[in-house]
């Protein structure tokens, strides 16, 4: 099972390739997965029915206790059987739908695969905890299966719609998960079930998790995003809303029922929710005039029904409602893909413009029938046999005087009414012959007859709820292991799964249900009744909600984001100077433990670092600003090295560096001088603000010389850097290695920094292609860079004609010359590679001496600065012609996959390995993989840089020239 959950996660990457070069019919090719998967539960059916329940186990997070724990019960076997077999078909079945086409079928492939795999470890998993992760990947992979049409907006709104509403229900599960897995030390399901705790705390539990399990079902109030979700492909409809997603929490309920049904809050929730959402949705299904929709408010409501019978918590019940469970996943699925061939045949599923369909596919029309005849519960289908025993094991509680049970029989027997009339509806709609107020016939709508194959699935669906019932006493054997879990309820004797039981109550109250159904119907069809009848729906709260959360956005942005940079700074120093300054002063003593220096270059370096700082604040330009304020970093350089610290001093000089340049790339759109165009304001209270922030800081510095009552974990990390991350370096050791999620965290920092200072400079898309301006010069230029020269008639290789001085940079020749300097092109274009070299020897000879991929990279980013400050935009795009953004990826990519590929082998993630050996030209060699993982951090360093001088530099320089051109600055270029 774990071999074929792995496979679930794999092969989808495949199938976007496979699509490009077979077309749909790489479909086929996706359907054996899930086809092995299916013969695999159908191999594991002997065990199963024995009680010799098959498990796997994995060790995920030991120090947690999370495995990746595989068990299939019968409950877990019959789930697999729906999530694989009817996954296969779908599958199959979308060759057929998609035909001629092409766009976008890769990863719609992909995700509906690895939606499959997602269930199918879902319904599987042993581990409530991992339970919620294959949980929230369902909701997501909707989200992409629903959102499939993304240029239409209705497609969107639907994806988004299901996403927020199954996910905001998921993560209140998780809280649930928490309580539970808390109280009951455990997170296996299995012995949690086994040891049935109770209490307050698995009480509120329960209700975090129902409702986790009513919102991935759709029930009420819930229920709306699942006729919204019907803007998907119908073989997603067909999959995922009749027999995948919206079953993961029925599939909840039932795992817990047999056990927890007993609990005071369960009952009340499930059985009321689950009655008013099968009656809701049934009365909505008959005033819907599109048949993919009545198919919507359908599922809805055939959801409540099992809501109630599989919630309900008693043997007869669990037993009827797992042969629902089966009944509901093949007749629904059936009559979705029927929808999906009419849609695709006629485009239209409007019932008001089909007429006569019927007469013209007599096998669709049949196999259709039947498949309604199976919801609706008609003899010898399953439906009729779960159908029956619902209502006998219901109606058994109703008479022994429980009060849910009565609120259970007489909701299921409203709703079934319901459920045969809008049965009868959609065969109507799709099939009948209509009539024109006249009470003529319509003339019948145009039928091509679809492919063989588009037929095969839904005919093959519709079949099975047949043969699933003529099997009802195989199948009365097989869910006994998991109906025999719940107790025994009111009944005398255990229910039986029978296609006959005699002339019995439960019989003639079906027979009731199905004959006022079609009187429902004949009154709705003549009333005519509208859509629209409620004023208002569970999905107007929904826009309502998401409405009141844009305005009260934009009225907290208007309050807060005033567009002053000194009213945010203000506002921040204002909030630190109250918290902490309360805090020291409610402090009961407070200890210091000060020396007036350390190292005789402090008493040096203070006082210049204090001037620069005083004679800062009274500058009038805003680059000597910015100049004196980089004095002060400098001189942490200067206090780093001669503490012993030179890791430290080279990354601060490399930083302060970079800043320097980024601080001047903004500064040449800004005016020079400061107050020119909005004058200082305040400044008697900005000063106080100012001394406030200085003598808070000082006081936390002070305490925190004392502060400390424990020996730091610092104090071992030498020691631990070479016995755990075989390296001398402590401070790279440390970053890579012993404090890595640290570092990765901080990685996702840069690349958010990053992208929001290109959001902001470029204007509507940030590709960076300044290379390919380099195109027009001749091709035999840019094969012999080292001869350019300049002429009058253009840049010419030597040779070719004409005089003039060597081109040391291809950028320079588009410099404009007064901006040009020969010198710094030599210097640059002499230094260029020698810097990168030194940047690779810092990246990897960090591990045992000063350097590391963050310094490396840093260097490298100088490098390209060069280039840039010496050729402009144009030699920095020859520099650099790549993607800032595929080195970010790259470099964060490569660090994930150092935390994730130890967890394949039973390792803790970013646990690095240790290899040596002696080379015969080397000599010793030594590597650690979490060398790796500081490549992945040099990558990300450079595509920072680079990103900055891409959007501060070269965007800004090409904004200017456009102005100064007199051209609109509307589509950015570099």
């Amino acid at each position: 099972m774990l071999l074929v959950l792995g496979a679930f996660a794999l092969v989808p990457l495949v199938l976007p390739w496979l699509v490009a070069r077979i077309g749909p019919r790489a479909f086929y090719v996706a359907s054996i997965l899930p086809l092995i998967a299916f013969g695999q539960a159908v191999a594991y059916t002997p065990a199963v029915l024995a009680g010799d329940i098959p498990f796997e186990s994995y060790d995920w997070i030991p120090p947690l206790g999370i495995e990746l724990s595989m068990r299939m019960d019968t409950l877990g076997w019959l789930m697999t059987l729906i999530v694989t077999g009817v996954g296969a078909l779908v599958m199959i079945y979308c060759r057929w739908y998609f035909r001629g086409k092409r766009e976008g079928l890769g990863q719609f492939s992909a995700v509906l695969l690895a939606f499959a795999g997602a269930m199918y470890g879902l319904v599987l998993t042993d581990d409530l905890v991992v339970l919620v992760m294959f949980w929230e990947t369902t909701s997501v992979l909707s989200y992409l299966l629903i959102g499939y049409y993304n240029r239409r907006a209705a497609s969107r709104r639907a994806a988004l719609q299901a996403l927020l509403v199954t996910t905001l229900g998921g993560l209140v599960m998780l809280i649930g998960v928490v309580l539970l897995v808390v109280d009951a030390g455990t997170s296996s399901i299995s012995t949690i079930l086994a040891e049935a705790p109770t209490g307050p705390i698995v009480d509120a539990a329960l209700v975090l998790l129902l409702v986790g399990a009513l919102s991935k079902s759709a029930i009420f109030p819930f229920h709306f995003w699942l006729p919204g979700a019907m803007a998907a492909p119908t073989p997603v409809s067909a999959y995922l809303h009749a027999a995948a997603m919206v079953k993961a929490g029925i599939y909840l309920i039932a795992l817990l029922a047999p056990v927890f049904a007993v609990a005071p809050t369960w009952r009340p929730i499930v059985i009321s929710l689950g009655v008013f959402t099968m009656l809701l949705a049934g009365y909505q299904a008959l005033r819907e005039t599109d048949l993919k929709r009545i198919l919507a408010f359908g599922t809805v409501s055939q959801l409540g029904f099992l809501t109630v019978v599989l919630g309900y918590g008693t043997r007869d019940a669990a037993l009827a409602g797992l042969a629902l469970l089966l009944s509901h996943a093949l007749f629904k699925s059936a009559l979705f893909l029927v929808v999906g061939v009419i849609d695709r045949q006629l485009s239209t599923r409007d019932i008001a413009e089909l007429s006569g369909v019927g007469r013209q596919a007599p096998v669709m029309a049949t196999f259709s029938i039947i498949a309604v005849a199976s919801m609706v519960g008609v003899i010898p289908t399953i439906g009729f046999v779960a159908k029956e025993g619902a209502l006998t094991a219901l109606l058994d509680e109703a008479l022994a005087g429980s009060p849910w049970g009565i609120v259970a029989f007489a909701g299921v027997v409203l709703g079934s009414i319901l459920t045969a009339a809008y049965g009868i509806r959609f065969i109507w709609g799709a099939f009948w012959t209509k009539k024109d107020a006249s009470r003529q016939a319509v003339p019948a709508t145009a039928w091509p007859d679809p492919p063989i194959g588009f037929l095969g699935a839904p005919v093959l669906l519709s079949g099975l709820t047949v043969v699933a019932g003529l099997a009802a006493p195989l199948l009365d054997v097989a869910f006994a292991g998991y109906a025999d879990l719940a107790p025994a309820g009111a009944a005398e004797h255990p229910a039986h799964l029978a296609l006959w039981h005699g002339l019995e109550p439960a019989l003639f109250i079906s027979l009731g249900t199905i004959a006022l159904g079609a009187v429902a119907f004949w009154f709705t069809a003549r009333a005519g009744w509208s859509r629209r009848v409620l004023p208002f729906t569970a999905a107007d709260a929904y826009n309502a909600v998401l409405r009141g959360i844009a305005r009260l956005s934009v009225v907290t942005t208007s309050l807060t984001q005033r567009g002053s940079l000194p009213v945010y700074v203000g506002t921040i120093f204002v909030v630190f100077v109250a918290a902490e300054g309360t805090a020291l002063l409610a402090s009961p003593q407070w200890k210091a433990q000060l020396d007036a220096f350390h190292t005789p270059m402090q008493l040096v370096v203070a006082p210049i670092m204090i001037i620069a700082g005083l004679i800062a604040v009274r500058a009038r330009k805003r680059y000597t600003g910015v100049v004196l304020v980089s004095a002060t970093g400098l001189g942490m350089v200067l206090l780093f090295a001669t503490s012993g610290a030179p890791d430290l001093a080279l990354t601060q000089i490399l930083v302060e560096t970079v800043t320097l340049v980024a601080f001047a790339l903004v500064l040449r759109r800004i005016p020079s001088r400061m107050g020119e165009h909005n004058a200082s304001v305040w400044p008697v209270a900005r000063a106080v603000l100012g001394a406030a922030v200085g003598a808070t800081m000082a006081g936390v510095a002070l305490v925190a010389t004392a502060a400390r009552t424990y020996k730091p974990i610092s104090e071992r990390f030498p020691e631990l850097a070479y016995e755990l991350g075989h390296g001398k370096n402590v401070v790279n050791v440390a970053l890579v290695d012993l404090r890595g999620w640290d570092t990765m965290g901080e990685l996702s920092v840069l690349i958010l920094a990053a992208t929001g200072v290109a959001s902001l400079v470029f204007v509507t898309h940030r590709s960076d292609t300044l290379s390919r301006f380099i195109a027009p010069l001749p091709a035999a230029a840019a094969r012999t860079r080292r001869t350019l020269v300049e002429t009058s008639e253009g840049v010419k290789p030597r040779g070719e004609g004409g005089g003039g001085r060597m081109a040391w940079l291809v950028g320079g020749q588009r410099v404009r010359p007064e901006n040009r300097s020969i010198m710094l092109e030599v210097v640059v274009r002499i230094l260029f590679h020698t810097i990168i070299i030194v940047s690779l020897y810092l990246l990897f000879a960090g591990h045992n001496l000063p350097g590391g991929g963050f310094a490396g990279g840093l260097v490298a980013g100088m490098a390209l600065v060069m280039r840039y400050v010496a050729g402009g935009r144009y030699e920095l795009g020859a520099a650099a012609p790549t993607d800032a953004g595929r080195l970010l990826g790259v470099g964060m990519s490569i660090a994930v996959a150092c935390a994730v590929v130890p967890l394949f082998f039973g390792a803790a993630p970013l646990t690095s390995t240790f290899f040596e050996a002696e080379l015969p030209v080397l000599g010793h060699v030594e590597f650690v993989t979490s060398t790796l993982f500081d490549v992945g951090v040099y990558l990300v360093v450079i595509g920072l840089v680079l990103d900055v001088l891409r959007s501060l530099g070269a965007e800004v320089d090409r904004q200017a020239q456009e102005a100064r051109e007199g051209q609109p600055a509307g589509v950015s270029v570099t």
